[in-house]
């Protein structure tokens, strides 16, 4: 057990109530002892991985091992031209690291600023430090939204309650008392005080929790399961067909060995789609940074693609659809109290609480604390309440006890004072009741019989920015749910100010059971007076009816919401705990960088799926004319420079563009099915076409030169399918698009009329006949599948839209 000798002294928080002792913290010279102890909290909260990791996982893949060993092979008994395959997998394995190294700085600069930094005494004196400063026996203050980041026993607690659902499960929040036990992980929903710390580091009871909510992560993402599905699909395929090719070319044919060894390489090489996951690593990547640049923190990398296949975005009004800070407009008396009394009170209890909520601030702010009063209890307060409250020694020796919440809540159903509450909440106005209790203020029942005193009215701020991020999300048939503690009525107008429309509904009258919840959320758009359990309930009833659902939010109440959401997002001015469990942090708390975000993970999944289709149509053609090879028993047509030429013009060189490109179609499911009805036929159509170009050719010429003419003619109808491919995939057509193709066109006219190009490549077009015969059978092929694909397309697209429009 250690030792906790944090210095302590006598304060006079509450005068009517004695004093009260508070912990001084430890002196600079015990911080400083216990540093060199090595008794800090050093868990390495990272947000990203670390070089080696990402160098790590970019170069020693399953697919760069094959095409390693191939290119050492070739190098040793063929032309350099024939390895150029090798130095292009070099270059792309570069180009991932750099991407990914930029995303990493991106991120940990982005991560630094909003890190928690929790406030610890030392001398007496409060600072705030950062979480890896902490050391053991450290005095470190809470209040609502803080998060506890390492284990500690209390030693001051004011109506201290903390919510442990996220390490227990247990809905409630605990009340805390001093010598209560902490434990990193929990939040603040409720109160203040004080803890030691008697757990840090890796010692803590949850330290890797506050490890794993800032990584750089590539979990739990459909297009990289995906991409994982296809490529465990192609090593299936492969190996078979690269042994059956090995044996063709190198036993059967009894060919050179090193011509033979060339085109072994030449058929298994294209096999493989290298430059698939690198592009995916690459738009990810570059989705951080642009991102980064708008001061969006992106926690968990797939949370990019999430919320562009989210139909359903839960708002939490309060700091999201309006700014955090609000306005006290008047005070209307209640019942013959005087106006001035009232103030008094209002002054009152706004002293009483050290860490007050928006609307409490608001308050202090209109009406400040005259010093005359003595609070004897206070109670701090809490979203599942709806109100705070205390107790005072008044000036005259005389004790009182008030509330300050909803009236709603406070007041029966048939209290008239309700009635001028219900026209405020119509304006749009938020409506706090004071109200003189009956009951002391540790009574659970204390809000009963209380006497209603004063309405205060309080100007919220809209966001400017919040009417065109709602209309942004209708245009793009996402649903907005506004799930808010406030009054309902209240909270309906403010929506109805910013253009959302839908019927308005209390959540106290929603059914409990998950399917009529789910339908209930699915007929209205506003929903007040949510308890902080009912907004997760509602999260997971609109999950059960098929609803992808993002939740914003900023206070502690948010928490299990985010928490449970296919996609959490935080302000970056909210709590410490709202931001640990999302995936998505605007630091800037702006609303408005949302649809940034659903554009980057579109224009992410988009263009991947354009992509993945160039690289596929490539390894399915390539593992039937390696097939087609082994039974018909002829040499491989291509040799590595040939798949290299190929590969770089139709594939590499435009897919980096492609995946880059902006892209505003709406992400949609089964990403393997998707792509592969297009790869497969696209794939057998140019395979086909081109072994039928290259078993002509074989027949057409003689002689020495016969198998370079050979090959360049099945090169030629290869090609000139394979850029009718890119073609289609570049749809819909801009002049950038255009201008790529045609490049890609021109690029292999080029190789094809300069003399040592030709020489280079080992390409010679011979005669006339045999050429344009290759151009006929690539036309055939093309129109061929212009027509597979646009039959695909009708069968593959909503609401029967051809796959040109939408690809």
């Amino acid at each position: 057990m250690t030792h906790i000798d944090a210095g302590a002294e006598l304060d006079p928080v509450h005068p009517a109530s004695g004093p009260v002792r508070r912990a001084r913290g430890l002196t600079a010279a015990e911080v400083a002892e216990r540093v060199a102890r090595g008794e800090v909290n050093d868990v390495p909260v990272r947000s990203s991985r670390s070089t080696v990791d990402i160098v790590r996982a970019n170069v020693f893949t399953r697919f760069n091992a094959i095409i390693g060993v191939l290119w050492l092979i070739t190098l040793a008994v063929a032309p350099i031209q024939d390895s150029l395959f090798g130095f292009v997998i070099l270059a792309n394995t570069g180009i991932g690291i750099i991407q990914e190294l930029r995303a990493k700085r991106t991120l940990d600069s982005l991560a630094v600023i909003g890190e928690a930094r929790p406030t610890v005494r030392r001398d007496g004196v409060a600072t705030e430090v950062s979480t890896s400063a902490i050391v053991l026996a450290d005095v470190i203050e809470i209040g609502p939204g803080d998060k506890i980041v390492v284990d500690g026993e209390c030693v001051e607690t004011d109506g201290l309650e903390i919510d442990e659902s996220l390490l227990t499960g247990e809905a409630d929040p605990v009340v805390k008392q001093p010598g209560d036990q902490v434990m990193s992980g929990s939040f603040v929903v409720a109160g203040g005080g004080a803890f030691t710390a008697t757990k840090v580091g890796r010692e803590a009871y949850a330290a890797q929790l506050a490890e794993e909510a800032s990584r750089f992560t590539l979990v739990h993402s459909e297009l990289r399961s995906g991409i994982s599905t296809i490529l465990k699909y192609v090593t299936w395929m492969m190996i078979p067909t690269a042994i059956g090719l090995i044996i063709s070319q190198l036993v059967v044919k009894e060919n050179d060995f090193k011509d033979s060894v060339a085109r072994t390489a030449g058929g298994i090489v294209p096999m493989v789609p290298e430059g698939l996951v690198l592009l995916t690593s690459v738009a990810f990547a570059i989705g951080v940074i642009r991102l980064g640049r708008k001061q969006c923190l992106v926690q968990e990398l797939p949370a990019i693609e999430g919320l562009a296949r989210v139909d359903t975005v839960c708002l939490d009004k309060t700091g999201t659809l309006t700014e955090g800070g609000v306005d006290v407009t008047e005070v209307r008396s209640l019942n013959g109290h005087d106006e001035t009394y009232v103030r008094k009170v209002l002054g009152a209890l706004g002293a009483s609480d050290p860490r007050p909520n928006a609307s409490l601030q608001a308050v202090i702010d209109a009406y400040p604390d005259s010093g005359d009063w003595g609070c004897e209890q206070a109670l701090p307060f809490s979203s599942a309440r709806k109100y705070s409250g205390a107790s005072f020694t008044e000036g005259n020796g005389e004790s009182s006890t008030w509330l300050l919440g909803a009236p709603d809540v406070l007041l029966p159903a048939e209290d008239p004072a309700l009635a001028e509450t219900e026209r405020l909440n119509e304006d749009g106005q938020r409506v706090l009741l004071l109200a003189r209790a009956v009951k002391d203020l540790d009574d659970p029942g204390v809000q009963d019989g209380a006497r209603p005193a004063a309405l205060v009215v309080l100007e919220q701020r809209l966001r400017p920015d919040a009417a065109d991020t709602l209309r942004y999300f209708e245009e793009q048939n996402v649903q907005a749910k506004v799930l808010s503690g406030d009054n309902a009525v209240s909270v309906g107008a403010v929506a109805g100010k910013l253009g959302l429309t839908g019927s308005v509904m209390d959540a106290r009258r929603l059914p409990g059971e998950r399917e009529k919840m789910a339908k209930a959320l699915d007929a209205s758009t506003v929903f007040g007076r949510v308890s902080p359990q009912q907004k997760r309930d509602m999260v997971g009833a609109l999950q059960s009816n098929g609803h992808t659902v993002a939740m914003t939010g900023d206070g502690v109440n948010d928490v299990l919401a985010l928490k449970d959401a296919d996609i959490g997002v935080s302000m970056g001015s909210g709590s410490e705990a709202t931001r640990a469990v999302a995936q998505i942090v605007l630091l800037n708390n702006s609303f408005a960088t949302l649809p940034s975000v659903v554009a980057e993970g579109r224009r992410v999944i988009g263009n991947i799926t354009r992509v993945a289709t160039l690289f596929l149509v490539k390894t399915v053609y390539s593992v039937l004319l390696a097939l087609l090879v082994v039974v018909s028993q002829v040499e491989y047509p291509f040799l590595p420079r040939h798949v290299t030429l190929l590969g770089t013009l139709t594939i590499g060189v435009p897919a980096f563009f492609l995946a880059l490109a902006p892209n505003k179609e709406r992400a949609r499911p089964h990403f393997v099915r998707r792509v592969m009805r297009y790869a497969i036929p696209g794939g057998v159509v140019a395979g086909l076409a081109t072994f039928a170009t290259y078993l002509i050719a074989r027949e057409h010429y003689t002689g020495r030169e016969a198998l370079d003419a050979e090959t360049s003619a099945a090169t030629l109808t290869l090609f000139l399918i394979s850029l009718w491919v890119l073609a289609i995939i570049a749809r819909p057509y801009t002049w950038w698009r255009i201008g790529l193709v045609a490049a890609m066109g021109a690029g292999f006219l080029i190789v094809l009329v300069v003399p040592w190009l030709q020489e280079f490549f080992a390409l010679k077009l011979v005669g006339t006949t045999m050429p344009w015969s290759a151009v006929g059978i690539a036309v055939v092929a093309a129109a061929t599948l212009e027509l597979v694909w646009r039959w695909v397309g009708r069968r593959d697209v909503p609401r029967g839209k051809a796959v040109t429009a939408r690809r």
